[in-house]
């Protein structure tokens, strides 16, 4: 499964500190830190309240990211020029996250991806916002691949995010999630990729790390891909590495968890 990391997000008291003050040695330590206990990608977020510094500040965060690594870097805005100027910036491979059903959010973003030769995540919500059941989800997710595909941005660029709800508010939806992913990798041959950002499952409830790595098992079964999580989370990485072996993805061995 790939790991985006969630981790390099002004949102984050320590990161968001770092880009105020341009701090690079604290933005690179923590890119080091995930890169090692497993991140395959990075989400980079420079935080809310930035305005008209957003271009700018996002410029500064991916050439300070990229200095230490090659992987490649989730490009993660609303701001329309924010998001060009991390693609532009980055001499890494890129992922756009995210475009929703919104026809301008579309028409926006897709030829950006198709631009800068970009992976995009696409979000499963319109202007009603997230469909409750997976059928629904499903139909959202076809529109938005064919959609992709008259801007040139082919599907195995695409990432379908079915979009995690906290189960403290929603608990029905865990399920749903879950019948979408095993819907969406019937929507091509071979099966679309899948993403979502495991952390929204435990939002307001308590042992969030036990409810994310449970659920994120349970995910890894249905089929998922990728998953925007927290690699620093050690028992989250072992309940990872345990789901692979079980789902004969990785080679057993004693010391799997060490690999």
């Amino acid at each position: 499964m790939m790991i985006i990391s969630e981790r390099i997000n002004g949102l984050f008291v320590s990161i968001g500190k770092a880009i105020d003050s341009r701090d690079k040695k604290t933005i690179q330590n923590a890119v080091i830190r995930q890169i090692e206990c497993g991140a395959d990608v990075l989400d980079i977020n420079i935080g809310p309240g930035r305005g008209a510094e957003g271009p700018e500040t996002m410029d500064w965060l991916v050439r300070t990211v990229q200095e230490v690594t090659d992987a490649m870097l989730c490009i993660d805005t609303p701001g329309l020029k924010t998001m060009e100027a991390g693609l532009k910036a980055s001499e890494n491979p890129t992922m756009i996250n995210s475009v929703s059903a919104v026809a301008d959010s579309m028409t926006s973003l897709f030829p950006l991806a198709a631009e800068y030769d970009s992976d995009i995540i696409c979000l499963t919500m319109d202007e009603r916002g997230v469909p409750n059941d997976p059928e629904s989800r499903t139909e959202m997710a076809m529109l938005m691949m064919t959609t992709a595909m008259e801007f040139g941005v082919t599907t195995d660029r695409i990432l379908l995010d079915p979009l995690v709800l906290p189960t403290a508010a929603a608990q029905d939806q865990g399920q749903s999630v879950i019948d979408a992913i095993r819907m969406f990798r019937m929507l091509d041959d071979p099966a679309p990729r899948t993403v979502v950002g495991l952390s929204n499952i435990s939002n307001g409830a308590s042992d969030r790390s036990l409810i994310n790595r449970t659920y994120l098992a349970m995910l890894a079964g249905a089929g998922l891909s990728a998953a925007i999580m927290d690699p620093e989370d050690k028992e989250l990485m072992n309940a990872l590495k345990t789901t692979d072996v079980l789902l004969n993805r990785r080679l057993y061995c004693n010391d799997y968890l060490r690999v």
